[in-house]
């Protein structure tokens, strides 16, 4: 690497790569969890998950549902059903 990222610096980075994707995942809705999971290896909760997990490593606690609703930008039963096609595609 020809210019590396300085420490200092590579938690904002990582920080706003992972908000883009959110937000793409946000406005990318005709891209189901299935699809995601079987092309990806995870999902929208998939992510949920891990953010509930690294906030709860911060000391700082967070339901299911609330972690959902800072992916999906919506609470997780309202995304349902508005985007989720066809039969219970719930990966969870």
């Amino acid at each position: 690497m020809t210019n590396p990222i300085p420490e200092s610096k590579r938690t904002e980075i990582e920080a706003a790569a992972f908000r883009r994707l959110v937000d793409h995942l946000r406005k990318n809705t005709d891209v189901q969890n299935i699809d995601l999971m079987n092309l990806a290896g995870f999902c929208r909760n998939c992510l949920s998950k891990w953010y509930r997990a690294e906030a709860e490593q911060q000391g700082f606690e967070l339901s299911d549902p609330d972690a959902r609703e800072e992916i999906y930008g919506m609470p997780y039963e309202e995304w349902k059903a508005l985007y989720q096609k066809g039969p219970k595609q719930d990966h969870k």
